[in-house]
């Protein structure tokens, strides 16, 4: 008998069907459970971390030290950084528009972080990840102001690690607000300013609490780098960036669109840098931190504030001589503007560099500018070109007239004209040419040689600025900077050896280690053949006839130089073997340079020389191997015989020299090439003396 088959009661398929649910209610319990631990886990942690930053003592609260620049003899080229321009104030004494203008451009959720803005981390994280550099910071202000008390800016995660763990510790020790002041006394707003009490004072005369919006906002765009930013070194990017801090601020709602428009518009009342913020070669120390910030890639903040060394090239007895000179000659001429750049040869070393003729009024460094016509001062380096060209030597002849030029295959024309329209109405040679500064000449070797070599010799001596192959390139007619013409006149002193010009030896951080080391940059870019040549024809340039005999008196040494005038700029290049110096002169709109004015470059030039190398022997310029030197009759340009009226003695290099003797007078034996041996001829004294010495 089968037994009847038994199903499963309701009671027993109720708790069945529940056995699903209870389990997953107990996953839940247990989860919840868990999340409840690790939470109370996390919340001990962070108590605890809380409290270690609060046990844990900061580093001592010290300002970093100012950098030192030394000259290159080891003095200290600005005293006034053995201090610091800075008061300290409080909370109430700061303009609530300088607080508000500060967060906005520099860390807009200041009040809703713990010292690291997460947002702003991730950010800066992603780009150093992607780009394996540290460019991105992403420092908060309390960020910005624990790097500055405690750490150097070396750009290295164990720096930004410890930057952040000081930073949590600044906001569990102090108020959102003690932070800011302390920030926004510590600061460095530019011209030995530190701290916003000392700025307000030096930009506008006024405490720090009477800064009105606009005031404010450009203080703020000084905190990003007054380098930049500061009113006396650029209004314009200082008004534009003060706008773009203005339109944050209305953007952020804590000023109106209004206001910012206003602001905006408010004319600014900046003060004028007085004398007790100028120190020594200004426009030299506005240079160095552009190399060392803009080339070298030190940081700006660890420049102005990480106590670092930096010794230079910068001799303070030239520069103090170059200024000397500048106020005596300049200063009679209320509007005349002036730049000085002064290096050695033998090694690259800028020793002086003036770039106006009063920092206080202007801090623009005319010596860097290229905005200026070289005129005439242009030509040696295309003499320098021809003298590399077959059959061009120092007497080769071209008839000095007026003439019109034909380039371009026929298509242009050129009429250049020599000043006051003079002209020899003869054939003259290249040392005539050079000391005389004919300009017919001048073109008629371009068109010879090509203006493009001629760019590409530029180009070699160290000229940068943009030239154009034109006839009118050989007058100078492309603006090149005074830095640039002592630097490819330079070259030429020493013998075409090229030195990249140099004005940082080494830098050193406050512990001794060495940031930077200077590697001079060396390059033969001419032979020394063709250099001394063309040193022998500019010496004439200071001789009876040449455009520089007004200051020959003024120089008791061996000088080579070209001077060079347009109608608003006026310049005297030149050098002795130890100095090779470019003086410009004239006026910051253009306008046309007066006579006297003009006078003023040659003066500057030779008084400063003799001054600087008053306690160095007077050196006569090394005759290279390969350089015969002969006499030549200057009105044929063949060699001379001993009854030529005016033989000259001329350097050739070998094998270039003439051959065939003078015919145009008696044929009488020809003049032996000078000699120790020799002493019964006719020569040049100071020739003689000159073979004497380089013996």
């Amino acid at each position: 008998m089968e037994e009847p088959i038994q199903t499963p009661s309701r009671k027993d398929t109720a708790q069945t069907d529940s056995l699903p649910l209870l389990q997953t209610l107990h996953r839940i319990k247990m989860a919840i459970m868990y999340a409840f631990s690790a939470l109370f886990m996390i919340v001990i942690l962070l108590v605890g971390f809380w409290l270690y930053l609060r046990i844990q003592p900061l580093p001592p609260m010290t300002f970093n030290p100012s950098t030192m620049i030394y000259d290159i003899h080891g003095e200290l080229i600005d005293s006034s950084q053995n201090g610091e321009n800075r008061h300290v104030i409080a909370m109430d004494e700061i303009a609530p528009t300088m607080r508000q203008a500060a967060i906005a451009i520099e860390d807009k959720r200041y009040y809703q972080h713990w010292g690291i803005d997460p947002l702003g981390l991730a950010r800066a994280l992603w780009i150093n990840i992607r780009n394996r550099d540290l460019e991105q910071g992403a420092s908060t202000i309390t960020q910005q102001l624990a790097r500055n008390l405690f750490l150097s800016h070396e750009k290295t995660w164990s720096r930004k690690m410890r930057e952040a763990l000081y930073a949590l510790q600044l906001e569990t020790a102090f108020t959102k607000d003690e932070i800011l002041v302390m920030y926004l006394n510590q600061i460095y707003f530019g011209h030995g300013a530190y701290g916003i009490q000392a700025a307000s004072q030096l930009y506008f005369g006024k405490d720090a609490v009477d800064l009105t919006l606009a005031e404010s906002a450009l203080m703020a765009a000084v905190m990003k780098s007054w380098k930049y930013y500061s009113p006396h070194m650029d209004l314009e990017q200082a008004t534009s960036r003060q706008r773009l801090i203005l339109g944050e601020m209305a953007a952020q709602g804590v000023i109106s669109s209004q206001q910012a428009i206003a602001a905006g518009r408010e004319p600014l009342e900046i003060l004028p840098l007085s004398t007790q913020q100028v120190s020594v070669a200004p426009y030299f120390r506005d240079y160095v931190r552009t190399v060392a910030v803009g080339e070298l890639g030190i940081d700006e903040e660890l420049y102005a504030s990480g106590g670092l060394k930096i010794y230079t090239t910068l001799d303070l007895h030239a520069q103090q001589m170059a200024e000397e000179m500048i106020a005596k000659y300049v200063n009679p001429y209320d509007e005349l503007q002036v730049a000085l750049v002064s290096i050695d040869p033998r090694n690259g070393h800028i020793q002086a560099m003036v770039g106006g003729r009063n920092y206080l009024e202007n801090q623009y460094n005319r010596a860097l500018a290229d905005r200026r016509q070289p005129g005439s001062s242009f030509k040696p380096i295309v003499y320098l070109t021809a003298l590399q060209q077959e059959g061009f030597t120092a007497v080769t002849r071209f008839k000095s007239e007026p003439t019109t030029f034909s380039y371009d295959e026929g298509r242009q024309n050129y009429t250049p004209q020599n000043f006051a329209n003079k002209y020899a109405n003869q054939w003259v040679d290249l040392r005539y040419a050079l000391a005389r500064s004919d300009n017919i000449y001048a073109v008629h070797t371009i068109l010879q040689v090509g203006a493009d070599k001629v760019v590409d010799m530029a180009r070699q001596l160290g000229i940068t600025s943009e030239l154009q192959p034109l006839p009118s390139l050989a007058l100078g007619s492309f603006s090149v900077s005074p830095f640039e013409m002592a630097s490819a006149f330079a070259t030429i002193a020493n013998g075409g050896l090229r030195i990249q010009p140099i004005a940082i030896m080494r830098i050193e951080d406050p512990s001794g280690r060495v940031l930077y080391e200077v590697e001079p940059v060396v390059s033969q870019v001419v032979d020394a053949r063709y250099t001394y040549v063309l040193t022998h024809l500019m010496q004439s340039v200071f001789g009876v006839g040449g455009t520089a005999h007004r200051v020959a008196d003024l120089i008791k040494r061996p000088v080579a130089g070209k001077t060079g005038t347009t109608n608003s700029d006026a310049w005297m290049v030149g050098f002795t073997p130890e100095l090779a110096t470019a003086v410009w002169v004239g006026h910051d709109q253009g306008r046309a340079i007066a006579t006297l004015e003009a006078h003023t470059a040659a003066p500057i030039f030779a008084e400063y020389t003799e001054r600087v190398l008053a306690s160095v022997p007077p050196k006569l310029f090394m005759i290279p191997e390969g350089v015969t030197t002969l006499y030549i009759d200057p009105e044929s340009g063949l060699l001379a015989t001993e009854d030529c009226p005016n033989p000259r003695l001329e350097s050739f290099v070998a094998g270039t020299e003439p051959t065939e003797s003078c015919s145009k007078h008696t044929n009488t034996p020809v003049l032996p090439i000078p000699d120790e041996e020799s002493g019964s001829q006719r020569r040049n004294w100071w020739e003689d003396l000159k073979r004497w010495w380089n013996s």
